[in-house]
């Protein structure tokens, strides 16, 4: 298979998609890799070791959409990318289509294969390729709302662990997976006052028992919330979007002090902060009713290389096995990746998208079937 190594686009983003290492493991198996010059500058990759790896190195994007079989990104497609589509092209990549109307129907317009590396789930429920990514998110955002609240910065001149006599910065965490315990583990070892917040018990209990006994942990629920807000220096957001599911709307803002700080990690507008809207690691602060937000969508790219290199670790089996037997085998003969096939030849097989967009879907056990019934007809 001919695969393209597109370099990022989107503002302030400096993840690359694969290794020279990985493009090696490719290369050896007989597949052809075509990567853009500069794809991995910012992430310490230059293109001299994609060469020596076995890949093309191409001046721009233009041969990549041309020629290129699959499509490797980190980001989702801007509009100045997807009209470059080929018909037919797999994309693998993060793609958060349900927020992305226009998105969403240049994939289907050009009958476009397309594996969210986001919804890609094992049997056991894990998100193998989402995982790496949250967890570098909490802790760049802990380490980010840090930073944010100095007074060299706007902030509210606090020290995260306090001093002797002076009490630390309460720091509350709303939801107990990877990207929050991410945020809890640094705020906690730099000795902040730590509430992790979430519905999941079981979760909560094995923290405490566990992986983080000593922060406080609280079921969550709208009482509680607004409980801890006036006292929270840090509120961190770590809790996965699920359409129109709030937790802080813009009239709790009143009940937090001035000038705290929302770091929200999920980063999705309409998400569980209401006040979200999308910064930039340039300009990444903005402020509501004096409340100060830090909204950046693509957090770990703040770390480029280590991200970048525990993406393509996650990612490269997935890949490997598209290489190796087309889109659609390898999503027939593996559940994880199926789970993760939103887009194929004009259909839409993402039930969350479908919803959001209200468009019609099918699941791609059906789309299996549909060609099955077109190849024996």
């Amino acid at each position: 298979m001919k695969i393209g190594v597109l370099k990022e686009v989107n503002k302030g983003e400096y993840r690359v998609a694969i290794s020279p290492e990985n493009v090696q493991r490719l290369v050896r198996k007989g597949h052809a890799v075509l990567v853009q010059s500069g794809a991995g500058a910012r992430s310490g990759m230059t293109d001299e070791a994609y060469a020596a790896a076995g890949a093309s190195i191409a001046p721009d994007s233009g041969e990549l959409y041309r020629e290129a079989e699959m499509l490797l990104k980190v980001k989702e497609l801007s509009p100045s990318e997807y009209v470059q589509l080929s018909d037919r092209q797999i994309l693998f990549a993060y793609i958060h289509s349900a927020i992305r109307p226009e998105l969403t129907q240049a994939l289907l317009d050009k009958r476009i294969v397309g594996f969210a590396c986001e919804d890609i789930r094992q049997e056991n429920g894990q998100f193998p390729l989402l995982t790496p990514m949250s967890e570098i998110a909490g802790e760049v955002g802990m380490i980010m709302g840090i930073y944010h609240s100095m007074t060299t910065n706007g902030g509210a001149g606090l020290l995260i662990g306090g001093a002797p006599g002076v009490e630390p910065a309460k720091i509350v965490v709303l939801g107990a997976g990877h990207a929050g315990l991410g945020a809890a583990r640094y705020a906690h070892a730099l000795g902040a006052d730590v509430t992790i917040v979430d519905v999941n018990l079981d979760r909560l209990r094995d923290i405490r028992s566990r992986i983080l006994p000593s922060i406080k942990t609280l079921y969550s629920s709208d009482t509680n919330i607004r409980r801890l807000l006036p006292e929270t220096d840090i509120l961190v957001n770590a809790v996965k979007w699920v359409p129109g599911v709030t937790l802080v709307s813009r009239s709790m803002l009143s009940l937090m002090k001035d000038n705290a700080l929302i770091i929200d990690v999920d980063c999705e507008p309409g998400g569980a902060i209401e006040t979200c809207a999308f910064t930039t690691h340039e300009d990444p602060i903005f402020a509501v009713d004096g409340i100060r937000h830090f909204c950046v969508p693509n957090l770990p790219s703040a770390v480029a290389r280590t991200a970048s290199y525990a993406f393509t670790n996650a990612t490269i089996p997935y890949i490997e096995q598209i290489a190796d037997k087309g889109w659609e085998r390898a999503a027939r003969e593996n559940a994880a990746l199926r789970s993760g096939l939103d887009f194929a030849l004009g259909h839409l097989l993402f039930e969350t998208t479908a919803s959001f967009q209200n468009r019609p879907y099918i699941t791609a056990e059906q789309l299996f079937e549909r060609l099955d019934r077109e190849r024996t007809s």
